[in-house]
């Protein structure tokens, strides 16, 4: 029993450590907000596109990997027009909910807890699954976003989208990873040794991801100023969503026989919180307060969950 409390330890005590920090560099201003910011940016621009780099290179890629990317991207579509249906049923003012219902922030969280949990080896399988979220959220739910908050009636500019997209450090490093791994080039590397320089470079630079990141969410991670009551709903919502997706994505994965891999994979997605961009689209205070409370919960949902997952492994 005592080495199984040191194994639970092992996994859930850094996070909590790294998250108390955060806490502690907010309130005696150790780190600003602005540093916090850049330590954001070193995270998004460089250590995280090598984290994405290095997992879709390495992943297998097979027919069934297309079955999945279209899964994860269908499961995100169902999960919005669920929302949108739920915030009719409850009378939920906020055109947000929609949007708090579907995407995960797999970038910012999801890798760095998967690997916590897990280990870098099977940061594949995670990769595997975030693809189609990845594409849904850089393409339809951005559109979807801007079509909501459109109230000049002047339509999505495709071509700024686009460009977003394409110039976005993770996208770059999605792409290149998936070229490297799925036209055969990293393994035709091994033999050469090549491939353990391009793993020394990717491990290296992503190193500090897990740690920036936690440090990060607990900077943000102001637990007195969210409306318990107000944005109650707002998890209710997501959880009977999530548990809804989750059965769904599990029978897809187990009819093509990946459930053995993807499930942990699976599992880690759907605790996730939504994508952390969401506020910078609430033009207004209130709804930019009511946004942001939401995450912040959900954000503590996630790191909750990820603890139980560590003490049930």
């Amino acid at each position: 029993k005592m080495t199984n409390i040191v194994q639970i330890l092992n996994t859930v005590l850094p996070v909590i450590i790294i998250l108390e920090i955060g806490i502690i560099c907010r309130k005696t201003g150790m780190i600003s907000r602005e540093g916090i910011g850049a330590l954001k940016s070193v995270v998004v621009n460089i250590s995280l596109p090598a984290v994405m780099l290095s997992a879709f290179a390495t992943m297998n890629y097979s027919w069934k990997n297309v079955v999945i990317t279209v899964m994860m991207f269908l499961v995100c579509l169902f999960a919005w027009l669920l929302g949108k249906i739920l915030r009719g049923v409850f009378h939920m003012k906020s055109r947000f909910v929609p949007f708090l219902s579907t995407g995960f922030e797999a970038g910012m969280l999801g890798y760095a807890l998967f690997t916590i949990l897990y280990g870098p080896d099977r940061i594949g399988d995670f990769a595997t699954v975030d693809l189609g979220q990845v594409l849904f959220v850089f393409t339809l739910y951005k559109m979807l976003l801007g079509a909501d908050s459109d109230k000049n009636g002047e339509g999505i500019d495709v071509k700024t989208l686009l460009k977003e997209m394409f110039t976005s450090p993770v996208v770059i490093a999605i792409i290149v990873g998936v070229l490297l791994g799925a036209t055969g080039i990293y393994q035709a590397l091994i033999p050469s040794g090549i491939s353990t320089l391009f793993d020394s470079c990717t491990s290296f630079v992503s190193a500090p991801t897990s740690a920036i990141i936690l440090l990060t969410i607990g900077y943000d991670l102001v637990l007195d100023k969210i409306p318990w009551k107000k944005i109650g709903s707002v998890f209710v919502v997501r959880l009977v969503i999530m548990v809804v997706m989750r059965i769904g994505a599990g029978l897809v994965v187990r009819a093509i026989g990946l459930g053995d891999s993807l499930d942990a994979a699976l599992n880690v997605m759907m605790i996730l919180p939504p994508p952390y961009v969401l506020p910078v689209f609430a033009d207004d205070e209130n709804e930019r307060e009511y946004v942001s409370a939401s995450l912040s919960l959900l954000t503590l949902i996630t790191i909750i969950g990820f603890m139980v997952m560590a003490i049930v492994l």
